[in-house]
């Protein structure tokens, strides 16, 4: 049986191996689960259902987010070779060679055109999601690089790496246009503002900054937490910066000051993730103490807490229209929650 009953959420089951992480379809219709096992599997999100078991790869699959018009899913594997799917039939329309360690990260481009890998070999590669041709590798960093974000027009993207630097490149030409400096610690994430005026940074230097990625200044330092940063995201409408950390706690800051807003204290463990809701008015963190919390953005109250997990949670995403949440969990499964 693939699906379970519990407690109000519905439990995937069948990956033998820890799941890595979720994401929604852009319509909101199916869910991608990545993991341990060497698979990802494609599932109704309304029902639970596995729609397809998508194996290829000979290593752990870390993460396999939908395009932005949902007509492919990219996966990234420890086996070196990122893959691209037809969510529809679950077929893999290409194997994108070239990386020569674990390949971690991966973001489309807004228009999917381009897909974004970052890779423990210190690159990055460029691709065409249309023909699976490489069109870029993208060298400068001295370390792993763990992450990347484009930015909302899809001109620049920003690479988090092991080095303690963030990086800007040219999407169209490759070209490193910034190095940002001044983290002292590995930069574990990078995310863009809705709007694309600041790029926020996550380290484990216990920081994150707001950067301007026009001139590549530092525009903020938000500092607070007592330990690493691992995960960092705007508000939908901008105005307000998260951040999660190994220190147990959430903090937000508003974006356009600096100042700190709130610290979302309740966790006994490291909190991994944060994320709004579509709408903003919901803030949801996933720890490795086995649970998620859900927020109220405008208080900072604890509003649920959701149990249910054996294993620590290291991967969320709300759905579309904010019905759904969304959790991969260390326990070898995925659940969906109703909101």
């Amino acid at each position: 049986m693939s699906v379970i009953e519990t407690a109000g959420a519905r439990t995937l089951t069948g990956h033998t191996g820890a799941v890595n992480s979720v994401a929604f379809s852009p319509d909101g219709a199916r869910l991608s689960t990545a993991s341990e096992d060497k698979s990802a599997r494609l599932w109704n999100a309304a029902t639970g259902e596995l729609l397809h078991t998508l194996t290829a790869h000979t290593d752990a699959v870390f993460a396999a987010p939908f395009s932005p018009g949902g007509s492919l899913v990219a996966t990234v594997s420890a086996d070196l070779t990122p893959r691209l799917w037809d969510p529809t039939t679950g077929t893999c329309v290409n194997e994108l060679t070239g990386h020569t360690i674990a390949v971690f990260g991966v973001a489309f481009a807004p228009d999917g055109t381009l897909l974004a890998t970052t890779s423990y070999d210190e690159s990055v590669r460029l691709w065409d999601t249309g023909t699976g041709d490489c069109l870029s590798v993208l060298h400068g960093h001295s370390d792993i690089v763990y992450g990347a974000a484009f930015s909302p027009d899809g001109r620049l993207l920003a690479t988090a790496s092991g080095d303690g630097t963030t990086r800007l490149w040219d999407s169209r030409t490759g070209r490193c246009l910034q190095v940002l400096t001044g983290h002292t610690g590995i930069v574990s994430a990078v995310a863009f503002r809705p709007d694309g005026t600041l790029l926020a940074t996550a380290s484990f230097d216990g920081t994150a900054r707001l950067w301007d990625p026009g001139s590549g200044n530092c525009m903020r330092i938000l500092s607070g937490h007592a330990d690493t940063v691992w995960s960092i995201t705007f508000s939908p409408n901008g105005g307000v910066v998260a951040a999660a950390s190994e220190d147990a706690t959430a903090r937000l800051w508003e974006a356009a000051s600096g100042a700190p807003l709130r610290t979302l204290e309740g966790h006994t463990d490291s909190v991994f993730v944060v994320a709004f809701s579509p709408d903003g008015r919901l803030i949801a963190t996933a720890s490795s103490d086995a649970t998620v919390r859900l927020w109220d953005t405008a208080t900072g109250r604890c509003a649920r807490t959701l149990e249910g997990h054996a294993g620590a949670v290291g991967s969320l995403a709300f759905s579309p229209d904010g019905a759904l949440l969304a959790t991969a969990s260390a326990d070898e499964t995925a659940r969906l929650w109703p909101l």
